[in-house]
């Protein structure tokens, strides 16, 4: 159960394990999960040490413990998973999920709910769980998962104990791997890209688009359709191509202040040539805007304005409210 991650998340762990044995839970967890492979195995590990009648933590189940087996085999009752519906959490899912929870635990005495890709909550859905949030039901406890935290309302934030997991060492030199290790926290969704035969032509477009408006700035504007918009032609891969440009700055940002680049290292050349052409001030300010447009994907706006908009806004100086 938990003690076979100590090793790995020995932080997380421990506070878990204390506020257990100390009977100091609190109705809301936001576990941020920066990728780790085993983020599933380890709140279900969480949950069973929560709901097992003796909050058992060691290295193996209860002995014949019917509940520890309902929660591996991902069939317990009073534990309810809710899962993006497309591309986002509805405020449907979240109203289903409140009704069912107002009522008290059949089997045992607490209920869970996970709400997996939190940050995928559309806004009104955002605004619904916050309610839940404020409001707690007794004995319902509520785990968040995010591989971003900052993408959830700061007030969601505010309302749960944050729980860091950390990432696993990436010990591939693969570029390919890397991204998909940084941006795929889904183990099957990092496993279908990989095997995608689009996958390094996708993440060459997004390089040589950067590099591109680099050299070119505002005259990019002519030219989205051809290095943007073929490509990257719905939200999903919208979504992807804006994750992969902030790793690419990050790298940028890695490079101007003389640490060592994480992902795109076979692009050294490239990276220090748009490092040398701006402010470390200026390359955190483009990955902040890239994460506004990120963000409104979510509300179904036009993406080929998005991209306008933030070629624009990137060299304007300006962030949008």
């Amino acid at each position: 159960m938990l003690d076979d991650f100590y090793l790995e998340q020995p932080l997380a762990v421990s506070i878990l394990k204390n506020s257990i044995k100390k009977n100091k839970l609190v109705h809301a967890y936001l576990f941020e999960t920066n990728g780790y492979s085993k983020k599933e195995d380890f709140i279900f590990s969480f949950i069973k040490s929560l709901l097992c009648p003796n909050n058992f933590f060691a290295f193996a189940n209860c002995e014949n413990c019917v509940l520890c087996q309902q929660l591996d085999d991902r069939c317990y009752p009073e534990v309810k998973i809710i899962n993006p519906d497309g591309m986002w959490i509805k405020k449907e899912q979240l109203d289903d999920l409140q009704q069912e929870f107002s009522k008290k635990a059949i089997v045992g005495s607490k209920k869970v709910y996970i709400i997996n890709n939190a940050e995928k909550m559309n806004a009104s859905a955002a605004n619904s769980i916050l309610k839940f949030l404020e409001e707690p039901v007794v004995n319902v406890i509520a785990i968040l998962v995010t591989d971003n935290m900052y993408q959830l309302l700061d007030t969601i934030i505010s309302r749960c104990q944050i729980i860091s997991l950390k990432k696993n060492f990436i010990k591939s030199d693969s570029e390919l791997e890397l991204v998909a290790d940084y941006i795929f926290g889904d183990s099957e969704k990092r496993l279908e890209f990989l095997n995608s035969d689009d996958s390094v032509d996708m993440i060459n477009n997004i390089k040589n688009f950067i590099c591109y408006y680099e050299k070119n700035k505002l005259s990019a504007l002519l030219y989205t359709q051809k290095f943007w918009f073929n490509y990257f032609n719905d939200k999903d891969k919208n979504q992807f191509a804006y994750d992969v440009m902030i790793l690419y700055y990050r790298d940028v940002l890695n490079f101007k202040v003389g640490h060592e680049l994480a992902i795109f290292k076979n692009d050294y050349d490239k990276i220090l040539n748009i490092a040398d052409s701006m402010s470390e001030y200026e390359i955190c300010s483009k990955i902040s805007k890239i994460l506004e447009v990120k963000e409104k994907i979510k509300n179904n706006l036009n993406l080929n304005l998005l991209m306008d908009s933030l070629i624009i806004n990137m060299e304007r100086g300006e962030v949008n409210d």
